[in-house]
């Protein structure tokens, strides 16, 4: 069992290059487990690449990160999932010509009915996949989708999309949950909705990583605040902290400014 002390996830030196520019370039990150964490900074300041690299869906220069001890650096992004370490996306990555019920049925791993020896003989996987069916059905009821089950996902809103691709990450029951600006292109109304899911992960022992430029929702929700800046991590504490911070400052409004950062600049600087 993993202890509850240690971080689940620890990256050091994680580089990534496109031609001339540095992407990403982090001597050390810790991510406490049973939290919930942002990661924040300008656009352009590395955030999403670094999310990418973390998760499979692209290769390091160099670096090493482990995730519950285990050292994951360039694994394939299908096997991070299989390990319990799964992402949502900015864009949502939802197959709109399937119904919202065969999305999340996707989402269940190890699925025997999948393998070519065993798919002809249903008897092998037809429970397996009343399982999967009854548990996606849970997840669609929590996230107030199970009215859409047999809709294709692709008549959902973009709100909606969104709690379709957090409700099916937790078909792998994963520990470490990645969102990416999980508030994208949301309606209030919907916002509202999402800020009581990412919370409820945690309640449910699980942890949260996500990349946000809204922080409102950064300062209600988040446990620690993580800030990168041109590639690098420049800051971390709770927001408050990291929000008066000189460096932070400077990295959202340039130089040479002495006041906090609030939050109607930070709109502004989105």
């Amino acid at each position: 069992m993993p202890d509850n002390n240690e971080p689940i996830l620890i990256a050091d030196n994680v580089t990534r290059t496109f031609g001339g520019l540095t992407a990403v370039d982090v001597d050390h990150l810790e991510i406490p487990r049973n939290k919930i964490t942002a990661l924040i900074g300008p656009n352009g300041a590395g955030k999403t690449t670094f999310f990418n690299l973390l998760t499979g869906f692209d290769e390091a220069d160099s670096g090493t990160w482990t995730f519950n001890g285990k050292q994951i650096a360039n694994t394939p992004a299908h096997k991070v999932a299989q390990m319990g370490m799964v992402r949502t996306f900015q864009l949502t990555k939802v197959l709109s010509k399937l119904t919202v019920l065969e999305n999340m049925r996707l989402g269940a791993t190890g699925q025997r009915g999948e393998k070519f020896l065993v798919a002809p003989f249903q008897a092998l996987w037809r429970s397996q996949e009343g399982e999967i069916t009854e548990r996606a059905r849970e997840l669609l009821s929590r996230f107030t989708l199970d009215s859409k089950e047999d809709e294709f996902a692709g008549s959902l809103s973009g709100g909606q999309r969104k709690l379709l691709e957090m409700a099916r990450a937790l078909m792998v029951h994963p520990q470490l949950v990645m969102l990416d600006e999980p508030m994208a292109g949301v309606n209030p109304a919907l916002k509202q909705s999402l800020l009581g899911h990412v919370k409820s992960l945690r309640e449910d022992g699980m942890t949260v990583l996500f990349v946000e430029h809204d922080m409102d929702m950064v300062r209600d929700i988040s446990d620690n605040v993580i800030v990168m800046a041109e590639g690098k991590i420049i800051a971390q504490g709770t927001a408050d902290d990291v929000m008066g911070d000189s460096r932070v400052i400077d990295a959202y409004l340039g130089e040479h400014h002495d006041t906090d950062i609030t939050q109607e600049r930070e709109a502004e600087t989105s």
